[in-house]
Parts: structure tokens; C-alpha cells; sequence
């Protein structure tokens, strides 16, 4: 794993520790997805984040918030210590669930918290992109288990219709809709909706990279899907067998361990 990969998830664990909250199983499975684009693919940068022909970055699946903080502090957008030191405070501008009016200065864009409701924000934000004739992409982070929304499948035959081949549906697919119910082929059910589909490595950050350059040239009036396996709590072990860390913070001694799992993968 790249030392990228070890430094965001030591950073996300730190967070989740000092607000004593977070989903750190989801954020571990979408780092990579989330780092590859902010490094790689995105028009982003601090200096353009509210610049209008900016490109998008929406969380639809808000539990991995965590994974998006630590990419920002990275970036320099944010403060390390500002952050820890305020994150899941009452009133704190730094949430679980993003919030897009706390940050005027941008970096955050969409409101999270009930699933299914990122796809369809982002869609709409493409399309107006598009009736502007702007220059804008438009990524959203999706889970695997939010296509049992109906709003998803709703928002597939939107993008569709209004041939929005500026926006790109990352589904995070760490199978954690697979132990519930089975959904098929998610490749072939986002073809049948009318989009170019492409599968990768959720955690190899040059494939990832490859793919994402794939889907931003493809100019032929179809949305894009990236559909990319992942594990759930990749990075740590313990994360990985255990799932309680779906939803629960390391106290310190937990936090010193897995620290150490995260530095030894």
C-alpha cells in the first residue's frame, strides 16, 4: 500500500478518535478512490473552489465523510489540528455527515445523511453544467448498498435521458449489500440504464487513475459509472475481520493499535 494510502488512514483514524465517531470500515474502503481523484483526475484545487468551472466532488455515501477531511488537509484546504480540534463539537462546522452551508469558502459541496440522496444532487448539478455549456465533471461517491434506493435507479434514467457525459457515479463496492440481498450485475444493470460502465481495483490507485482518464474522455452525450472493489476497513486487519468498526471510534489504546496495523500492511 502506498504511503499516501497509510498516511490518509492514520489521519482519518485520529479524527474519528478525537470526535469519538465515525464509520471507519466505509472510509477505509473508499480513501484510494477519493485520494486518485483529488490527485489525479479532478480540476480541484484550494485556489479554484469556487471557481465555477471547477470540478465536483459529491459524498453520497456520507458515512465515509472521514475520507474526505483527511484528503483536504492533504490538499492544504483545511488545517490538520483545526479539524481535531473541533470535529463532532456541538455547533462544529467539521460534521459526520458533510454540511454544505458551513463552508461558504467551498471545498465541501453537498449536504449528506440519508442514503440515495448524493446521486441525485450531483445529476442535477451536471445537467445545469451542461445547459451552461460549462467545462465542469461531476464525481459522486455512491455505495454498492445505496442502489437499494429507489432515488438511484430514478437518477440512472435521468442522467440518461439528458445525456450527461459529464458525470461520473463512483459506486464503492465493498459488498456490504451482498450479505442482505443480492443485486445481480451492477455493471449490467448501469449498462441497461444507459451508461458507459468500467470495473477496477478499488485500491490500486494506477489502475484507478487509468480508468477515471477512460471515463473523462468518453464525450459520446452517456453518463459514466466506475464500479470499484473494495473491502470494507481496507488497510487494517482488525478492520477488515471485525465489523463492529462500521460504526465505532478507537479509544487510545485501540487508536495506537491500529495505527500500527495501518503502518504494517
Amino acid at each position: 500500500m502506498k504511503l499516501i494510502s497509510k498516511k490518509l488512514r492514520k489521519d482519518a483514524l485520529y479524527l474519528s478518535h478525537k470526535c469519538q465517531d465515525g464509520n471507519l470500515q466505509s472510509v477505509f474502503s473508499c480513501l484510494d478512490i477519493v485520494w486518485t481523484l483529488y490527485d489525479k483526475i479532478m480540476n480541484w484545487s484550494p485556489a479554484l473552489a469556487q471557481d465555477e468551472n471547477r470540478d465536483y466532488f459529491i459524498i453520497s455515501k456520507g458515512q465515509a465523510t472521514l475520507a474526505l477531511y483527511p484528503i483536504l488537509i492533504e490538499k492544504g484546504f483545511f488545517d490538520r489540528e483545526t479539524v481535531a480540534g473541533e470535529i463532532g463539537q456541538f455547533d462544529s462546522r467539521y460534521c459526520i455527515q458533510t454540511d454544505l452551508t458551513k463552508f461558504p469558502e467551498g471545498g465541501v459541496e453537498n449536504n449528506a445523511g440519508s442514503l440515495g440522496h448524493g446521486f441525485p444532487f450531483a445529476a442535477g448539478i451536471a445537467n445545469a453544467r451542461k445547459i451552461q455549456k460549462g467545462a465542469s465533471q461531476v464525481y459522486v461517491l455512491c455505495g454498492d448498498g445505496e442502489f437499494c434506493e429507489g432515488t438511484m435507479w430514478e437518477t440512472c434514467i435521468f442522467a440518461a435521458d439528458k445525456k450527461l457525459d459529464n458525470l461520473c457515479v463512483v459506486v464503492d463496492d465493498n459488498d456490504s449489500v451482498g450479505a442482505m440481498v443480492s443485486m445481480g450485475s451492477m455493471k449490467a444493470k448501469l449498462e441497461s440504464f444507459g451508461f458507459d460502465v468500467f470495473d477496477v481495483n478499488g485500491h490500486d490507485m494506477d489502475a484507478l487513475e487509468k480508468v477515471f482518464l477512460q471515463a473523462k474522455e468518453l464525450k459520446n452525450g452517456k453518463p459514466k459509472a466506475v464500479i470499484a472493489h473494495t473491502v470494507r476497513g481496507y488497510g487494517s486487519a482488525t478492520m477488515t475481520e471485525q465489523d463492529i468498526w462500521f460504526h465505532k471510534a478507537p479509544n487510545a489504546d485501540e487508536l495506537e493499535m491500529l495505527m500500527r496495523e495501518v503502518d504494517e500492511f
